[in-house]
């Protein structure tokens, strides 16, 4: 039977200053999970028989990262880099591996957001740090809980692959939300093209540029992750990294597909709206041309001179408005004829 421990499931809300620690063990036969437990007890309570994660949401506290870092002799520079803004990227060490990348969210189906969440494996244990509370891993806590799987059944470095799938596997989600919003502004560019579609496009490329800065550094941290030879990922693992990385390879190349649709569209925004005041202008040319000669026959007939002999005729007025009128339908069937418009 499976030992199951629980300690504060429901975490408290964190405050501006308040870090919250999370510790769940396992094995094929063993699970125990503490959350919100303080540092100096999560210390005393790791157990070497056991995949030891180690979940820390909030990095306000610096001593509290600091003195993980002491009990596990982590690396100044790590630290530094687990606490600042970083790229993505892959470093190994002689007593564990060090990998950071990013965790992208849609808020509010608005904008994306993103915060670095950085991972330290061990022979038999996994620390992962957040810069806040709320991650994508509640169905992943459950798998461990229930047993469901071959999770329980691996070391520590399958979870840290299922933990990079499940950020990956997000990022499809975000592409594919971008490649429909996408579709939706080309179909408002053809229907009716306004500057808020201008601006649409615009929001879209700023996510994919969002996108790029998470996706390229991480191919290459993965990359170098799978080729890690200091024993700390087995070969049995090996393949599932390989499978995150052509993930990884197969978003760039759709959102490099997207990137030049959504330049294409910039393009094809721009050409609309020039077609769509070029067919304004010639309206208003046309009407123009139509009124040219009008206006010329009423100037004419404006002149206060005094030989004119039309001014004295008894059907003038009448024959000058049906002249009028000839030129007019003369010059619109003219034009038709001429497919002008």
């Amino acid at each position: 039977m499976a030992k199951q421990k629980t300690t504060g499931i429901e975490a408290k809300a964190p405050s501006d200053n308040q870090v919250i620690l999370e510790l769940i063990q396992y094995n094929d036969k063993e699970y125990e999970m503490q959350a919100d437990i303080p540092v100096d007890e999560l210390l005393t309570q790791l157990k070497p028989h056991l995949v030891n994660w180690v979940n820390v949401d909030g990095l306000h506290d610096r001593p509290i990262v600091q003195k993980l870092g002491k009990h596990f002799n982590l690396h100044p520079l790590l630290i530094e880099d687990v606490l600042s803004d970083h790229q993505p990227k892959a470093e190994e060490f002689d007593d564990y591996l060090f990998f950071t990348m990013k965790m992208l969210y849609r808020i509010q189906e608005k904008k994306i957001e993103y915060e670095q969440i950085s991972f330290v494996l061990g022979r038999d244990y996994l620390l992962s740090f957040q810069e806040k509370e709320g991650d994508l891993f509640g169905p992943l806590r459950d798998r461990i809980k229930q047993s469901s799987g071959r999770l329980r059944q691996r070391k520590a470095d399958y979870l840290l692959y299922r933990l990079i799938d499940i950020i990956v596997d997000n990022y499809y989600i975000i592409l594919d939300e971008v490649g429909q919003q996408i579709e939706q502004v080309e179909d408002d560019i053809y229907e009716r093209p306004t500057n808020h579609t201008f601006q649409k496009i615009q929001k879209i490329k700023k996510e994919l540029i969002y996108l790029r800065k998470a996706l390229y550094p991480l191919r290459d941290a993965l990359s170098k992750l799978a080729k890690d030879e200091t024993g700390f990922i087995d070969a049995g693992s090996m393949r599932y990294f390989d499978d995150v990385y052509d993930h990884v390879v197969h978003l760039i190349d759709s959102m490099d597909t997207y990137k030049d649709l959504t330049s294409s569209l910039v393009d094809i925004h721009i050409n609309t709206m020039n077609t769509r005041m070029n067919e304004v202008m010639k309206v208003l040319t046309v009407i123009s041309t139509i009124f040219m000669p009008l206006t010329f026959i009423v100037g004419i007939y404006g002149m206060n001179f005094d030989n004119m002999p039309e001014l004295h005729w008894q059907w003038g007025y009448y024959e000058v408005w049906i002249g009028m009128v000839l030129i007019v339908f003369g010059m619109i069937w003219y034009f038709k004829y001429k497919k002008w418009f």
